[in-house]
């Protein structure tokens, strides 16, 4: 494991980065330098331990003065509303779904990472933390992701006691996979739908909350502003999605658990509810935006077929330690029925070039060599419509093989089926092709986002009161997740970080309550209503969907998996196009005042464009190859990403800069003391 010598912590191992190039130019402004405040010292491995002393206590008596208003339901969410609802506080619960259970959580399959060691092979702790820092491309804070490492065998525990049904090996105990980006086995799950049944273990753990009455739970209601009194957060104004009513939800302190914002490529794997609107109107109130670009290409998902598709299908990243990955050596097979293609003709160009992990290299290094097999003219499958950055179209083959024959034959169609058997069941049903009998088929598509908004290490915003936990922030993953990483984070944030980190700002309560009727909170009202009657004002010729699909082709193109000065440069004069055509020429149909959903697209959609530029002007401005964020004036010689720590070791936290005003970037730098900045390597 090199360069993981575990170092005192004490001492700086790089130097702050100093930014030479600014392809950005003219599209932001340099705003002061952003430090952490709440940033622990000392050794690592005894920051969070000694900041859980330090932070201040609350009674169980005040307790029950204090209001907590939790927006998502998912594991961050979830996890957060049960346990501050069982330690005594008065938790307001908000999802946009018609119960918990549909929080996007539900659709992650592969596992939980925990460094338990169950299976005696090395792991730790520290390999943990070494893993998803290199992992992430060095993006990260050490101190979130050590803070993450150690938190997540408590994790385990806390599910198995609620009745989570981990797989187990014959003597009973808890099984183990591999994922990708590690030499270990420490990924815990529950065949291919380990989302799910966590989502059922944090669900009812809230619902008992539910049932005592420290939870108060509004399902159908989407946030579409934070209330800010005095430069804090106190309360939210929500639409009740069924009738329409606006209403006002005030209390102490808000959480914001609203996942991600994947959708923005209008084609992902995320739900199709799936948005940025609570995350981006608390950055229009001042929450800064952090790593925007930093999204996640998931390797292995069903391939695009054509035009009409509105969503793309996930398959678990747990088949790669199964499945061998592959196309055809010669482009003239990619036609063939792939079981008439020999294996002297097939190319596994993962255990090719990556030998030392094979088909376990992290989700980036794995996806960009599938887009680099199929750019050669050997991708497999149904030929799809694509533009080319000449600006030309051709048809496509966007697909490789992950072949479970090998697997099938060593361990019995039996054991495969006991591992994956409704992965394999879905791909059937959508592909209409037998995965025992045939080859899958699997290309990259947009899953996860690394970004989110800046939070502190106690996961506070740069709004007092507003806190944000699990995808919808951006601390512990850099430039990219490994597999099995985002459940760990969002239950370690909402069972464990954030109960422990909020009380410190709670201590100073009981608050001054503050009444509806005060200027800031109607404003707040007022600003959504004016929105909503904008909307329906504009009565114009296009549907929401166009708009989607167009602002997600866009960003697919220039901003997805690789990126050019040029390309993003030509993004955002499309998106500013685009923005002023959807508001001029959107038509919302249905009435404001009852249940249309046309209408709450019309706001996601709007919130997507005006975060897609930004992300563009982040990429833009990131003149290096970063984890899944491939640059190519950036590249070393044999065509792999090319990091720049000596420039870009930082963390861009944007702030919102008005309608007519340019971001502000304020930068965060990214200094390491128990681990060595390296350029990754896989080989």
């Amino acid at each position: 494991m090199a360069g993981s010598t575990l170092h005192d912590g004490l001492t700086p191992l790089n130097a702050a980065p100093e930014q030479t190039s600014d392809d950005a130019a003219g599209y932001y402004t340099l705003g002061e330098k952003l430090v952490d405040p709440k940033a622990p010292t000392g050794p690592i491995k005894d920051r969070w331990t000694t900041r859980k002393f330090e932070n201040r206590l609350v009674n169980p008596a005040n307790r029950r003065k204090l209001d907590i208003i939790i927006v998502g339901t998912g594991l961050a969410g979830g996890a957060a509303a049960a346990t501050l609802g069982e330690a005594g506080y008065n938790v307001k619960s908000f999802c946009y779904q018609d119960s918990p259970r549909r929080a996007h959580s539900i659709a992650a399959q592969g596992g939980i990472n925990a460094a338990k060691n169950y299976k005696e092979d090395g792991d730790s702790t520290f390999r943990l933390f070494y893993d998803t820092v290199k992992g992430g491309d060095y993006r990260a804070r050490e101190s979130n992701v050590y803070r993450l490492a150690e938190v997540s065998a408590n994790i385990i525990d806390q599910c198995v006691a609620q009745g989570v049904p981990f797989a187990r090996e014959y003597g009973g105990l808890l099984d183990n996979r591999s994922f990708g980006g590690v030499q270990v086995s420490r990924t815990f799950y529950a065949r291919g739908q380990t989302g799910q049944q966590l989502l059922l273990g944090a669900y009812q753990a809230m619902e008992r909350q539910v049932a005592a009455g420290t939870v108060e739970q509004f399902t159908r209601h989407e946030m579409l502003e934070v209330v800010v009194v005095d430069g804090r957060a106190r309360g939210i104004i929500a639409r009740d999605m069924v009738t329409g009513a606006i209403e006002t939800h005030l209390a102490d302190v808000v959480v914001l658990a609203t996942g991600g914002y994947g959708n923005v490529f209008y084609l992902s794997t995320n739900a199709m509810g799936s948005n940025v609107t609570a995350a981006w109107r608390a950055h229009r109130k001042g929450a800064y935006m952090a790593n925007p670009c930093y999204t996640q290409i998931h390797p292995t998902c069903i391939p695009v077929t054509g035009s009409h598709q509105s969503k793309l299908t996930l398959m678990s990243e747990s088949l790669r330690n199964d499945g061998r990955i592959w196309v055809p050596k010669k482009a003239e097979d990619c036609e063939k029925d792939p079981r008439d293609i020999p294996e002297e003709d097939r190319d596994y160009f993962l255990e090719r070039i990556y030998p030392a992990f094979g088909n376990l290299v992290p989700r980036d290094i794995a996806s960009r060599a599938a887009k680099y097999m199929c750019d050669e003219g050997r991708g497999v499958g149904p030929k799809v419509k694509e533009i080319g950055t000449d600006g030309e179209e051709r048809l496509v083959s966007r697909g490789v093989y992950l072949d479970l024959g090998a697997a099938i034959e060593r361990l019995g169609r039996d054991k495969i089926e006991e591992k994956y058997d409704n992965l394999l069941d879905m791909y059937a049903r959508i592909t209409g092709e037998d995965p025992y009998e045939t080859p899958m088929r699997i290309y990259p598509a947009v899953h996860y986002v690394m970004g989110g908004l800046w939070v502190d290490y106690e996961l506070q915003t740069s709004i007092p009161g507003l806190f944000c936990t699990g995808e919808a922030n951006f601390s512990d993953h850099g430039a990219n997740r490994l597999g099995a990483s985002a459940l760990m984070q969002g239950l370690a944030d909402g069972y464990f970080v954030l109960p422990n980190t909020i009380r410190d700002y709670l201590a100073d309560g009981p608050f001054e309550k503050v009444a509806e009727d005060h200027p800031a909170v109607l404003e707040a009202r007022a600003e959504v209503e004016a929105r909503i009657q904008r909307f329906m004002s504009v009565d114009g010729t296009r549907s929401v969907e166009s708009f989607h699909r167009e602002l997600g082709s866009i960003m697919w193109e220039y901003c997805g998996m690789e990126r050019s000065q040029e390309g993003l440069i030509k993004a955002i004069g499309l998106i500013r196009d685009l923005k002023k055509e959807f508001w001029s020429n959107v038509k919302v149909l249905g009435s404001a005042e009852s249940l249309n959903q046309d209408l709450e697209k019309a706001g996601r959609v709007a919130d997507f464009i005006e975060l897609g530029e930004l992300m563009c002007i982040d990429a833009l401005n990131r003149r290096e190859s970063c984890g899944g964020h491939f640059r190519a004036e950036s590249q070393t010689e044999d065509g792999e990403a090319l990091r720049h720590d000596d420039e870009f070791a930082y963390v861009a936290a944007w702030e919102w800069g008005g309608e007519d005003g340019s971001p502000v970037l304020h930068k965060e730098d990214l200094i390491y003391t128990a681990i060595e900045m390296k350029q990754r390597s896989y080989k």
